[in-house]
């Protein structure tokens, strides 16, 4: 191996080491933080949300990517949507939401990051307590106590440049808890203004492989615009699964056409 090849590897490995250490870091003060709260015993998701963002952001930012609202995201009740790009799409979202997040019930099991995920007042979704209709009547409950949820309405995550068909089935919730529907959408942003090809995790690739392209990534900012809220007063499932596609779709045309460096002169649209 020559030289330059070795030294560039060395870089890199330090580099993922800094990054790893600042994630490790940040699930620590977490840690500390939901002890301190009480939140291991009983989540007080009255106060949760401030808490979750501010942990989201150093999430995110241990991994090398700023969080910037295009325009200040609500801070309102609802049920909350967002297009899927990435794993890192969580942290993001998280950062400018107040809301709790969706995850099988098997999630909380898992060591460490489980009980983060318990202390954060997730919402379960229990496997085999019924078809999807069950999961939306657990999902209307919680919106019903008075506390947002987001989910991703794409099902699958995608490569960041479009929309994918909108699966509304989950919409009934807001429907039957009669509040609004917040859309957000987001999108990753390399420093040259071009859209960032290594935070999108979808088709083939491997977790491993992902985070070790996040990992080497370098300056990339992701950009978040809300969108207005939907009310789903007088409207059916069909309808406004159709009124958010369009606007979804509407949105991240326009989210990429203020954030990204499109002309030929090379000129950033000014935010």
């Amino acid at each position: 191996m020559s030289q330059s090849k070795s030294g560039f590897s060395v870089r890199k490995n330090l580099g993922r080491g800094k990054q790893i250490a600042g994630m490790t870091t940040t699930i620590a003060g977490g840690m500390r933080t939901a002890q301190r709260i009480g939140a291991f015993r009983e989540p007080p998701r009255e106060k949760l949300p401030r808490y979750i963002q501010t942990f989201c952001r150093k999430m995110a930012g241990s991994f090398g990517v700023q969080v910037v609202q295009v325009e200040p995201v609500p801070q309102h009740h609802g049920l909350w949507v967002s297009n899927h790009v990435s794993w890192m799409d969580i942290p993001v979202v998280g950062s400018v939401s107040p809301a709790f997040f969706l995850s099988k019930a098997e999630i909380g099991d898992w060591p460490i990051f489980g009980k983060l995920v318990h202390a954060a007042g997730t919402v379960f979704i229990k496997r085999g307590s019924g078809d999807v209709s069950s999961v939306t009547s657990q999902i209307a409950s919680f919106l019903n106590e008075g506390f947002s949820v987001i989910f991703f309405p794409e099902a699958t995550t995608t490569d960041g440049k479009k929309i994918r068909r909108i699966h509304g089935t989950l919409l009934q919730a807001a429907i039957d808890a009669c509040v609004p529907i917040q859309p957000v959408v987001l999108c990753y942003v390399n420093k040259d203004g071009t859209l960032s090809e290594e935070l999108p995790y979808f088709g083939k690739m491997t977790m491993k492989d992902s985070i070790k392209r996040v990992l080497d990534s370098k300056g990339v900012t992701a950009y978040v615009l809300p969108l207005s809220p939907l009310d789903p007063n007088g409207y059916n499932k069909s309808q406004l699964t159709n009124m958010l596609q369009q606007q979804m779709q509407e949105g991240l045309a326009e989210l990429h056409a203020r954030v990204l460096r499109t002309s030929s002169e090379g000129t950033a649209t000014v935010l």
